[in-house]
């Protein structure tokens, strides 16, 4: 029978942000979430999470954010001139690409996130990445080396299986970049998250539609879904002073996607199982 984790990203970004996210959990339709732990309103996420039996992860920022281990330590991940992460996916990329970035720095920053927030209180079930960063072999290795360092043993397979690429009706050239890192780096991805014994799921649902993810596009991904145990990836929240204050293109779409899946339980296909990542790894 089709197995699906509901994990909402970004959790500490803003009051908003937090207030949707726990709203849903309590609602039974989300059953995940990854904090950022150098967020605003981590606090506050990371508190919820002590009073109940909320599954967290971490979602580690390697870009468009500052960072949580001292700047010294992590240097080449910072913008030259800046003490801040490079602002974009395409800066942070053609710095990995040039090899302008340490792997060692990403191991140091992303074993910090994860302290944090273990540190905080919480037990972490699994990481991810802003933007999906861990979807490049080079960011990959050092998460990989971190997560295992820090006893997380669950890592998000950030890739979406083609199936429910075409189920969306994101536009095609969105779509033709999901299906191309896939293609790239998907069976590398495979490889080496079983050589470091974590446990991942079959891929990632929703990655298409980040943005544009509503009612419809979510009956037809989960008609699509087959047997397996698939996470969808959601990005709720509500529109507040803080968020508008984010450099981020989810805005309104957050409210969308916050509408869409309070409808959830009600639209799961038969024989759909709600699970979390601690089920994952029971």
């Amino acid at each position: 029978m089709p197995r699906l984790i509901v994990n909402a990203d970004d959790y500490g970004l803003t009051p908003g942000i937090n207030r949707a996210t726990e709203t849903l959990f309590t609602q039974h339709a989300l059953t995940s979430a990854t904090v950022m732990a150098g967020a605003p309103c981590t606090a506050g996420a990371t508190a919820f999470v002590r009073s109940s039996n909320f599954t967290v992860g971490c979602h580690i920022v390697l870009l468009d954010g500052a960072p949580v281990a001292p700047a010294a330590e992590v240097a080449s991940l910072l913008r030259p001139g800046h003490t801040t992460f490079y602002p974009t996916l395409g800066e942070f990329l053609r710095a990995i690409f040039a090899r302008r970035i340490r792997p060692e720095h990403i191991e140091r920053e992303a074993s910090a996130q994860m302290i944090r927030l273990q540190s905080s209180g919480i037990q972490l079930t699994h990481v991810d990445s802003h933007k999906h960063t861990h979807s490049f072999p080079a960011v990959l290795a050092p998460i990989l080396r971190a997560a295992k360092s820090a006893g997380v043993p669950a890592i998000r397979n950030p890739f979406e299986p083609a199936w429910s690429v075409a189920a969306t009706t994101a536009p095609w050239l969105r779509k033709a970049q999901v299906n191309l890192v896939r293609a790239l780096y998907g069976a590398s991805f495979t490889r080496a998250v079983r050589d470091a014994a974590l446990a991942t799921t079959g891929g990632t649902l929703g990655i298409a539609a980040t943005g544009s993810l509503d009612a419809s596009s979510l009956r037809a991904i989960l008609r699509a879904m087959p047997e397996g145990t698939w996470e969808l990836v959601c990005h709720p929240g509500h529109v507040d002073a803080a968020l508008t204050n984010v450099a981020t293109r989810l805005r309104e779409s957050r409210e969308v996607e916050f509408e869409t899946l309070q409808e959830l339980p009600s639209v799961l296909p038969p024989n759909t199982v709600l699970q979390s990542y601690g089920d994952l790894l029971a």
